[in-house]
């Protein structure tokens, strides 16, 4: 039967990105359905009021939005929309998807990473399992990434170093930050290593694009060299520019339907003037992001496929998972340095690109012995100055104003710098942080919104201050002031992933080892709902690693289909 491409993504994402270059290269048709808008460097701006005070590149919350289940005081579940809470779920709807608007911290996940039950037990009320593949099919797929999108950093021994192929990366590290040093000093006087954060930014012009231009305004904006590895600078340019690659833009998804042998056998999407239409293809992959790609296979209901595409085990939308930690932050002011380090910390733009894992893996009796621990991460403070001035307005006596706050003001923001650590550990998964579809609340399309419960277990608070405690040691041997940090159990909608896990067995994970549903033979998924466990590193390396690698499987699946 003849379809209008062989491959249809559904997002374009760190999921998407991969798989859409990697079929186009090998002769393949492919299609791209993205939901949102397809901007380019020439549209991004560092401008906080449209990058983080107003819906420019995510949806408007009256149109678009999700309802949250979290406890009360009394411990109940609770639920209530979006729109109404103010807490924004979108990261970044837009060719490229929120890669747009990364950080680019990437660490690669550890071998144990793939074997967490195994290697460390199981936990109480905790739904931890082991990976089906290990970290060495990974591996290549880590290294590939690294050429592909861009990854600019110094591999130095450490004793967490996870295996590598090749002995460093393709690019050298974006400029630093002279604090860097001072990390480097405070820990190795305590004892620590501090290791380079390897970022995907390019630090110079390459593969057609631009080099990093610190301008102080990194994660959360786009990025207007194309310096910053998006799935749309580093990946989908390259599949549209060979010919063999559509990507179609405000093309809302709203269904998979399927026949009544439960293959997928098109895509209906909304275009842009709200029109429906419909796409078909020999293979689909969904890669809309965990929440969403939950969403979308719940909606798509058919004969097969009662409870949902892929969901005939009811594993669809569970075992999400986030990632668990904190932050805390040092001050450093000018007054109180010598007038050569004063100056030093004063310098804008290069990043502070240090991490701490040392305690990656925790062997320590106050925790009962060998233990998943998680990674530091060092950076400034964001500059953003509306968010910034914003929190000025409170005092000990309560609101500040007039020529109180105006002092207060003029202080925060010339008398000292404030460096912070962010805390990435596992999200342990539990039958209390699930995706389900809103039986009241609709999309301006008229589809059910995604109901996210988010229960978090203790043990992730547990960890999570173990690692706060040794980040505030580094500040304190740095010599700063008001060292503070907080972990929560509130998770950050920005790193998400989890809702159909991949596994071995139908009964309990939504996809086999090659991220292709149990129950759909021509369905895949790519995006970071195929994890089920988050290592304790930010997803966004992995993601595009295994979508490399799913690629590949379904590159050799297609050939194979052809010889016949």
């Amino acid at each position: 039967m003849s379809t209008d491409f062989d491959i249809c993504v559904i997002g374009s994402g760190a999921g998407g990105g991969p798989v859409a270059l990697t079929l186009a290269r090998a002769g393949y048709s492919v299609v791209v359905l993205e939901k949102g808008p397809w901007f380019t460097e020439k549209n991004f701006y560092k401008d906080e009021l449209a990058c983080c005070r107003r819906s420019i590149y995510t949806p408007r919350l009256w149109d678009e939005q999700h309802v949250i289940e979290d406890t009360d005081g009394n411990g109940k579940w609770t639920a209530r929309p979006t729109f109404e809470s103010g807490w924004d779920f979108w990261n970044g709807n837009c060719v490229g998807g929120s890669t747009n608007f990364m950080s680019g911290f990437f660490h690669r996940m550890k071998p144990d990473d793939f074997t967490l039950l195994s290697s460390f037990g199981s936990v109480d009320g905790a739904n931890t399992v082991d990976w089906p593949i290990d970290y060495e099919e990974l591996e290549p797929y880590y290294t590939r990434v690294e050429t592909e999108v861009g990854v600019s950093g110094r591999v130095v021994d450490h004793p967490h170093l996870e295996p590598r192929s090749t002995k460093d990366f393709p690019y050298p590290p974006t400029a630093e930050h002279p604090i860097a040093n001072w990390i480097d000093g405070a820990c190795t006087r305590l004892g620590f290593h501090s290791i380079p954060v390897p970022r995907a930014i390019l630090p110079f012009a390459a593969m057609k694009r631009g080099g990093c231009s610190y301008s102080d305004y990194c994660g959360s904006y786009g990025c207007s060299t194309g310096a910053k590895g998006s799935s749309r600078a580093a990946l989908l340019d390259l599949a549209v520019a060979s010919g063999r690659c559509q990507v179609r833009p405000h093309a809302k998804v709203f269904k998979l339907t399927s026949d009544n042998k439960g293959k997928v056998v098109s895509a209906q999407y909304f275009d842009r003037q709200g029109n429906k239409k419909t796409v078909d293809a020999q293979v689909y992959v969904v890669a809309c992001q965990a929440i969403e790609t939950s969403r979308l296979l719940l909606m798509s209901t058919g004969l097969k496929h009662e409870n949902g595409l892929a969901n005939n085990n009811g594993q669809v939308g569970k075992n999400l998972i986030f990632s668990a930690g904190g932050a805390g932050t040092g001050d450093f002011p000018y007054a109180e340095l010598e007038d050569r380090k004063a100056d030093q910390l004063k310098i804008r733009g290069p990043f502070v690109n240090r991490a701490l894992q040392d305690w990656y893996f925790i062997d320590d009796d106050v925790l009962g012995g060998r233990i998943k621990g998680g990674t530091r991460d060092f950076l400034f403070k964001h500059s953003n100055p509306i968010a910034r001035a914003n929190l000025q307005k409170r005092g000990s006596d309560g609101l500040v104003w007039g020529e109180p706050l105006k002092r207060k003001l003029k202080a925060y923001f010339t008398d000292a710098r404030y460096l912070q650590f962010e805390i990435f550990c596992d999200w342990t998964p539990t039958d209390d942080c699930f995706v389900t579809l809103d039986p009241k609340v609709k999309d301006k399309w008229g589809s059910p919104v995604a109901r996210v419960r988010i229960g978090f277990h203790h043990q992730d608070l547990k960890i999570g201050r173990y690692l706060a405690d040794k980040g505030q040691a580094v500040f304190k041997a740095m010599g700063a002031r008001d060292v503070r940090s907080s972990v929560s159990g509130s998770p950050p909608a920005n790193l998400v992933a989890g809702g159909c896990r991949f596994g071995d067995d139908p009964k309990t994970s939504v996809l086999n080892a090659d991220c292709r549903a149990h129950d759909v033979e021509n369905l895949y998924v790519t995006d970071g709902s195929f994890m089920p466990t988050g290592g304790s590193v930010p997803y966004t390396w992995t993601i595009y690693a295994n979508a490399f690698r799913v690629a590949d499987r379904i590159k050799d699946t297609l050939s194979a289909s052809r010889t016949l």
